[in-house]
């Protein structure tokens, strides 16, 4: 009877495994290859090239804990995901892991398990070069401000500060700077790594206020409940930054832009 019992469950168990998609809280441990969400429109950040590859601190990043885990870059396929495509992503398996300026909030923690956080971001404002209206965040009272769907950083304006900006929809953060640099909008709001990726740019026209305002913890997001695969994530950060990766990867990315960028261990979540 009790061996009846016992195969009864293990046979309820394999038909919860298979329903969840056939893989039991898969954890990046151990895995052969590794499938990497970054952002593919952010310069600096993650941002696709002409030929199909990924380039910016994110993708270094990722691709400096990736070897860490044990996967070299020729098992590693990076996916092009927008802000609002993230979560899902780690669910339905599209991807192993996400980099990509992904600030870890408690709705999120909800629907994901955090690495790090790799990097704290401050949110600052993007203005067209030679605009001096806007020198902060109370400044944006009445402008035309970018609203990039999936990204909360809009609602740290409007609904956090109770600064009356006018939302004007875009689909992600290059749509806004383009609608920026031609007029259509006033002002861009988010992670100053952010904004410094697209200011750097080659005759982008547009230059950054410098008045941070928040903390925007980037997160490694991996599949609710990887916590093994959390803590080895967050041992390879720390290392990171011991051993001057951290820094040589923020220089070479950011250095141009001037502005302080952190070079010290960020304080980790944990990966409960």
């Amino acid at each position: 009877m009790i061996v009846i019992v016992a195969v009864l469950l293990v046979g309820v168990a394999l038909v919860a495994y298979r329903a969840g998609g056939g893989e039991a809280t898969a954890s990046i441990i151990g895995k052969k290859s590794l499938r990497i969400g970054v952002k593919s429109d952010q310069p600096g950040l993650g941002l696709r090239m002409w030929d199909g590859t990924f380039t910016g601190f994110d993708v270094d990043v990722a691709t400096y804990v990736a070897g860490r885990l044990g996967v070299g870059p020729d098992d590693l396929s990076f996916v092009g995901l927008t802000s609002k495509e993230r979560e899902a992503a780690l669910d339905d398996g599209t991807v192993d892991i996400v980099f990509a300026t992904y600030s870890i909030t408690p709705e999120r923690k909800g629907k994901v398990t955090f690495g790090g956080p790799y990097y704290v971001a401050h949110q600052d404002i993007l203005v067209r070069a030679g605009d001096r209206s806007i020198k902060n965040v109370s400044d944006l009272r009445g402008k035309r401000l970018c609203q990039a769907a999936g990204s909360n950083s809009w609602r740290r304006v409007t609904e956090e500060r109770k600064v009356a900006a006018t939302l004007v929809a875009a689909s992600n953060y290059s749509e806004c700077v383009t609608a920026l640099k031609e007029g259509r909008m006033d002002a861009v709001s988010t992670d100053d790594l952010i904004l410094a990726g697209f200011a750097a740019a080659n005759g982008s026209g547009t230059t950054m206020v410098k008045a941070p305002f928040t903390n925007e913890k980037y997160g490694v997001g991996l599949k609710k409940g990887d916590v093994e695969g959390c803590q080895a994530v967050n041992r390879y950060l720390t290392e990171m930054y011991q051993n001057g990766a951290a820094k040589t990867l923020l220089t070479e990315w950011f250095g141009s832009v001037d502005f302080a960028v952190g070079a010290s261990v960020p304080e980790f979540e944990g990966c409960n």
